[in-house]
């Protein structure tokens, strides 16, 4: 039971020597390293390559020594079943941890050609291994680090891999491919004091890592069950981005299927709450639509109509729930997630106020005028935005980038900017108020330009008149009442001009929004041009969380970014932003262009050979040739462009042409 072959039963190494306080089954950091940020001053040009048997002896000549002649075991060697790569060894035992690869040929992984040939299958195959090497790191404990106490003492031994969160995404951590499975982890090589540790780290990289490349990476020794259960996630991801793509042809903007676990376990985990405690969700009879997906099952779930759709009811009711679940509706679940066919179009962005956010050459004119001191608001900039101001940028910066959907929550709106009614108007005069509430540019947004709106609204019924659907929740229970809701606004218009006019304030507001040239036209955005020195490519990059990033001293809170899932996109975003700025941003080319020409690289379509896993590479590709990180997954076009947008160093110029109005080629 001993030696390279041992696995989780009887074999392999007795961790737990060299840790304390370990506990059972894990508990232990979880997470891969956040700061994987600069590319090391340190670099070895000659690399190592070897046997397995050499990789050990390697080691035994290394115990006691300095740590720098970890870089001893830099370079590639050869296991009976895998090749294991060290491709970077950190500087010191407190240093960012040691990136390390394994790769398996598929000859011997023997995954079955229809599990990873399309790149919607392939992606889904590299998330369920990632969670299968997570998984059985914290069941075999070996994400867990000595505790020497200290500066004397052990340290390190820990050996992570990206932590996956509820969601299917493309990953670097796992990379599948016609030749072979590549794994990719961090390992804090051990140490006491400043001495290499050789007997601990051979056991790591000879017994542990052979030990979790079979029980993780192999097909064939994946039980029945577990064979079934990751078809099961091929088959699920592949209908649920099916579900969202036929959306557009079916007239919707979002869709949310009967039987759904929208709750979540608590504020601070994205795990679902358990079914017996949930309600689950049921369409109303009249929003009822049934779509067919490609493994042959059919759902059945409300639809939501492109347009205004409004979602009202008492607090703690259920609205703000179903938009968070719409929030992140696209993205592909995990099986179990209670989640996994909410869908929502794939250019759906969540608007919100950011008090004090900075905000860089912005068109804000459609929304904000007439401002003192004659300010110009078709080329805003500010750094400390209010949150009238901030929400229109947000608006804006979605629309420059071909936003399809705004999500809204009334909650973190400002007030002042979604409505106004008329005691104020008449206290404080139109003249003397320099912005237009996103009531009045609603219903032409998705006139002119077809844009959907998706708002939870409990405190105004002003919207009732522009709205295409209203959804009551009712005890975490959807009703339809938008009959009920054009009633009651016929009954009791919302006036939101000055009543002492003879026309009805509510017809004119209906005729002025029908005119092209009427003053609650929507008119777009310019077109901004990031200027190549926005973003610091020359700092350690440092990210602490999936919302916030540090270039050197420069903060870039990601706080308002809503629909960052997790810390690996915002890991990529930053290296991409670096790689943006060096390749892409040439002081002409406009930010949809740089963000169009990033997602060709992400989408493989560069020219080069790889695969999903492979094509994130790109991010860190300026770092140099052979820089690979685990630790990314994928973003989307508009939390990438709301980094670069929140950056306090962004400088952009401005095209005299608008914003396309075509159909968005975002990716989902």
């Amino acid at each position: 039971g001993k030696g390279k072959g041992g696995g989780k039963g009887g074999g392999g190494y007795d961790w737990r020597k060299h840790l304390k306080n370990r506990g059972d089954g894990g508990g232990g950091k979880g997470d891969v390293g956040d700061n994987f940020g600069g590319a090391s001053k340190i670099q070895r040009t000659e690399m190592q390559v070897g046997s397995d048997r050499d990789l050990v002896n390697t080691l035994r000549r290394l115990d006691g020594k300095g740590y720098g002649a970890y870089w001893d075991i830099c370079g590639s060697w050869s296991f009976a079943f895998f090749t294991l790569f060290v491709d970077h060894v950190q500087g010191d035992p407190f240093a960012a941890p040691s990136r390390l690869r394994v790769r398996v040929p598929m000859s011997q992984a023997c995954f079955p050609v229809d599990h990873w040939s399309s790149t919607i299958r392939n992606i889904a195959l590299s998330d369920f291994l990632t969670r299968e090497f997570y998984a059985n790191c914290k069941q075999g404990g070996y994400d867990q680090k000595a505790a020497g106490g200290s500066w004397a003492g052990q340290k390190g031994g820990d050996l992570l891999i990206d932590k996956p969160g509820q969601h299917i995404l493309q990953r670097s951590s796992v990379v599948v491919c016609a030749d072979y499975v590549e794994a990719r982890f961090t390992v804090s090589l051990p140490a006491r004091g400043r001495n290499i540790m050789g007997q601990w780290c051979s056991e790591i990289l000879t017994q542990g890592i052979p030990s979790l490349v079979q029980d993780s990476l192999f097909f064939s020794r994946m039980s029945p069950s577990k064979q079934q259960q990751l078809m099961h996630h091929i088959q699920s991801n592949e209908d649920q981005q099916s579900l969202r793509t036929q959306l557009t042809s079916k007239g919707l903007t979002a869709f949310i299927p009967n039987g759904a676990v929208l709750p979540r376990l608590s504020g601070a985990s994205d795990l679902p709450m358990a079914k017996e405690n949930a309600v689950l969700f049921e369409s109303p009879p009249s929003l009822s639509q049934e779509i067919e997906l490609p493994s042959g099952k059919r759902i059945k779930g409300m639809g939501l109509k492109t347009g205004v759709n409004l979602i009202v009811g008492g607090g703690f009711h259920g609205k703000s729930t179903l938009l968070s679940a719409l929030e992140v509706g696209v993205y592909n679940k995990i099986p179990g997630d209670g989640r996994e066919f909410v869908a929502t179009c794939c250019d759906a962005v969540k608007i919100r106020a950011e008090d004090g956010r900075a905000v860089t050459g912005v068109d804000l004119s459609d929304f904000i005028t007439n401002l003192p001191f004659s300010k110009t608001t078709t080329s805003f900039s500010t750094p400390d935005a209010s949150g009238s101001t901030s929400q229109a940028a947000n608006i804006s910066e979605a629309v420059e980038l071909g936003a399809t959907t705004l999500l809204m929550d009334e909650d973190t709106c400002a007030t002042n900017f979604m409505i106004r009614d008329v005691r104020m108007e008449m206290l404080v005069p139109k003249k003397k108020e320099p912005i237009t509430p996103f009531l009045a540019k609603v219903q032409s947004l998705h006139r002119d330009h077809n844009i959907s709106s998706i708002l939870v609204i409990g405190g105004s019924g002003a919207y009732f008149d522009v709205a295409t659907t209203v959804v009551m929740m009712d005890h975490y229970t959807a009703v339809d009442v938008t009959q009920k809701a054009r009633e009651v606004a016929s009954a009791l218009p919302a006036y939101l001009t000055q009543p002492n006019q003879q026309s009805s304030p509510d017809k004119e507001q209906k005729d002025s929004a029908s005119s092209s040239s009427g003053k609650n036209r929507y008119n777009g955005v310019h077109l901004r041009v990031p200027l190549s020195d926005s973003v610091p490519t020359k700092e350690k990059i440092k990210v602490f969380s999936h919302d916030k990033i540090c270039f050197g001293e420069l903060d870039l809170d990601l706080t308002g970014v809503e629909q960052i899932v997790e810390a690996s996109q915002t890991r990529a975003i930053a290296d991409a932003l670096v790689l943006a700025s060096k390749r892409f941003m040439n002081n002409n080319r406009s930010l949809l262009e740089v963000v169009t020409m990033l997602e060709k690289e992400l989408d493989g379509h560069s020219g080069l050979p790889g695969s999903p896993g492979s094509w994130l590479d790109i991010c860190s590709s300026w770092k140099g040739p052979n820089w690979l990180s685990g630790s990314y997954s994928r973003f989307r076009r508009f939390e990438f462009a709301a980094a670069f947008n929140r950056l306090r160093s962004a400088k952009v110029s401005q095209l005299s042409s608008k914003a396309p109005q075509e159909e968005s080629t975002a990716s989902p």
